[in-house]
Parts: structure tokens; C-alpha cells; sequence
């Protein structure tokens, strides 16, 4: 397994649920954690509401210290946003978790992505980055829940670059309970993030937090 001790990690969105859920679960594990965001005042905010050591900053600062970087905004904001921060990212592992979702009455659905899903859409902007799509199915509500000590799933990891991918799967196994999973190629992103939407929609039947398990490996 790779070693991820002492690994930086930016999250940019990370005053968003999932990535101040994620923020606080590395944090927690011992991670040094950056919390980017467009206003500085509100990443320090929400790194001081998840303690452990947590910092803040805008965006740009925070990808250009951290080793790690995990894009967890808006899709509305992905693209404009890693256009903005090419030169900070460059050469770093950069890790999508933005699904594509659009909502209406019959509930959510999978939003068509022009370069085939929003990972795709980030190795198309950032050529000097090592870009791998992981994250998109673990629950913010219990990321962030105090009484949650084992979160019960596995996290596909897809991307190009062997080392990035057990990078991130050994990443995702610091915290307690998840197992990381090599998911294939990023091509194969679009139905990753496109399941997000039947997760949320047997959270919704079930009143749940479903996550995912593979069997048999």
C-alpha cells in the first residue's frame, strides 16, 4: 500500500457538506488540511468549526501549498475555476468529485458533460496535472457526523496514472471503514458520477445514507 503519512491535502469547496466532510474525516486522521474557498474568511471559518489542525485560505494559496488537491465545487464553478488555478495545480495529483447532477421534481439526474464527465472535463483543463475521479459517493452527513466512527464503503478510484490511483485508494483508507478500489480508466468517469443520482434517489426512498460495496475482491 502507498504511503500517504503526512500527505497536504487542499480542498477546494471545502466550505461546501462534502468537502468539509472530507476535510474533517482527513483531518481527523492526521492530515495536514487545507480549506480553499473564494473567501478567505469563510475557509478560516470552516476550518476552525472542524479543528484537528485544519487551516483556510483562497483557493488559489491553498492548491499551491497543499501536495494533494481535491476539487469538491459546484459543477456550475468546475471548469472557470480550474482554468483559474492551472499553474497552481500543475504537477500535482488533482482529485475530482464533482458530479454533474441537475434536479427537478422527479429528482436528481445526470447532467450531459461536453469532454464525457467532469473528471474528463478536468484532465482537459489541467494537461500538467496527475487527475483521478474519486469521492463522489460518500454521504457529507456522515462524513460529519461525531457519532460516525467506521463509514461503511468503498470508493472508486479511476484515472490514468497508476501511482495517482493508489495514491488516492491508499488516501481514502485512512479513514476508518472505507476501502479504496481501482475503478477503471478516467474514460470511465461519466457512469461513476452519473450513479450519484440513483444513490440519491434510494437515499430519498429509504431515508438512508447509502454508500457502496464491491464483493469478491
Amino acid at each position: 500500500m502507498t504511503d500517504v503519512n503526512g500527505l497536504s491535502i487542499a480542498i477546494l469547496g471545502g466550505t461546501g457538506d462534502q468537502g468539509k466532510g472530507l476535510a474533517r474525516r482527513f483531518a481527523l486522521a492526521g492530515h495536514p488540511v487545507l480549506i480553499g474557498s473564494r473567501s478567505a474568511q469563510r475557509a478560516h471559518d470552516a476550518a476552525g468549526s472542524i479543528g484537528s489542525g485544519a487551516t483556510g485560505g483562497e483557493n488559489a494559496d491553498v492548491a499551491a501549498r497543499a501536495g494533494l488537491v481535491i476539487v469538491a465545487v459546484p459543477y456550475e464553478g468546475h471548469k472557470a475555476l480550474l482554468e483559474s488555478l492551472r499553474a497552481e495545480l500543475a504537477g500535482k495529483i488533482v482529485v475530482d468529485c464533482v458530479n454533474p447532477l441537475g434536479f427537478d421534481k422527479q429528482g436528481a439526474y445526470a447532467l450531459p458533460v461536453e469532454e464525457g464527465s467532469a473528471a474528463q472535463q478536468a484532465a482537459a483543463v489541467l494537461p500538467d496535472s496527475r487527475v483521478v475521479a474519486a469521492f463522489h459517493h460518500v454521504s457529507a452527513v456522515v462524513l460529519m457526523d461525531p457519532a460516525v466512527d467506521k463509514v461503511d464503503l468503498d470508493v472508486l478510484v479511476l484515472g490514468d496514472d497508476r501511482e495517482a490511483t493508489d495514491t488516492v485508494q491508499a488516501l481514502a483508507e485512512v479513514i476508518p471503514g472505507v476501502r479504496g478500489v481501482y475503478g477503471g480508466r478516467l474514460r470511465n468517469a461519466h457512469q461513476i458520477e452519473a450513479l450519484t443520482a440513483n444513490i440519491i434517489s434510494v437515499n430519498r426512498r429509504y431515508k438512508a445514507h447509502a454508500g457502496l460495496r464491491i464483493t469478491d475482491i
